[in-house]
């Protein structure tokens, strides 16, 4: 019995360290952004789920090693700001959590390097190259310190890298096609950008104590979490409304239906939980952080389905 709660605990601790919303994140803007390139009913095939998972999986990898490294050298910050995780509570030792990244990186590239796909590979790399910039704190490195260069770091990876590199990996590597930047790629990019600008400004709300202490300028420290937040929810909601637009414009009966619906429907939970927010305490922060990557996830399944 003690051996069965070993392993249940240190899957516990693995499933903290990889960040979960970030994982299910990642692996659905992949599975979404994948199903842009299909073209006909013939293209769902085997060849389509295996080029893939192979992405998904490469992905997954990268991203355990971007956050698993973000850990490393905030632990001390997130002693005060997270500290559930796994480092900052002392289920991992630093070692352990060098193992973990080290491993996850050399198994994103293995399979990277094994499917044969530049695509695949260059999104793996350029995410690799900024994860890495955004949290190692040696010389003109730690880019998280700067609010602007932290934001475009995270846009990179989450609105530009995802959306293209992964389409491109199952239109020219998979499906044999010429490249081609069609309307709903372009659209998923775009809203993407805003949706990770978002992200980026909103995950330093609840961190404004440790920032500040540590020296991180945050949009956050220097302009108040209320300011940042009605920031973040205005975003959001002029790209929801020029979302319901894009969608009011398709040519696609079905599809002009149900963009427009979604979009309104989603703008119209954001608004009324944001207009509902109990205060700016650390929990109720925390919970709508967690209920903007909700909203992430609900994005990628409308992107499928825009005309």
């Amino acid at each position: 019995m003690s051996t069965w709660k070993s392993v249940l605990t240190s899957l516990n601790a693995l499933y903290r360290f990889s960040r979960p919303h970030t994982v299910i994140g990642t692996a659905l803007s992949i599975v979404s952004v994948s199903l842009l390139a299909i073209e006909r009913l013939s293209d769902i095939s085997p060849l389509f789920f295996t080029g893939m998972l192979e992405a998904v999986v490469a992905a997954l990898f990268m991203n355990i090693y971007i956050v698993g490294l973000n850990q490393l050298y905030d632990i001390e910050i997130d002693k005060l700001n997270k500290p559930y995780l796994p480092l900052a509570c002392g289920d991992y030792s630093p070692r352990a959590g060098i193992v973990i990244i080290a491993i996850s990186a050399a198994m994103s590239f293995g399979i990277g390097s094994v499917v044969g796909s530049w695509p695949l590979f260059w999104a793996l790399f350029i995410s690799f190259i900024l994860g890495t910039a955004y949290s190692t704190d040696l010389p003109f490195l730690r880019w998280k310190r700067f609010a602007v260069v932290a934001a475009m770091c995270i846009l990179a990876v989450r609105a530009v890298i995802v959306q293209l590199a992964f389409f491109l990996h199952m239109q020219t590597f998979v499906f044999r096609r010429p490249p081609s930047f069609s309307r709903p790629l372009i659209f998923a990019t775009a809203f993407m950008s805003f949706f990770s600008v978002v992200i980026a400004l909103f995950k330093d709300i609840p961190d404004i104590d440790g920032d500040r202490i540590f020296d991180i300028r945050s949009f956050t420290v220097r302009l108040g979490q209320k300011r940042v937040f009605w920031i973040c929810v205005y975003l959001l909601e002029m790209a929801y409304s020029v979302a319901i637009g894009i969608g009011a414009t398709s040519s696609c009966l079905w599809s002009k239906i149900i963009t427009v619906l979604g979009h309104a429907v989603l703008a119209s939970i954001l608004w009324n939980r944001a207009r509902s927010l109990d205060g700016m305490n650390k929990a109720t922060i925390t919970s709508f952080y967690m209920f903007i990557w909700k909203l992430f996830y609900a994005e990628y399944l409308l992107i499928p389905l825009v005309r």
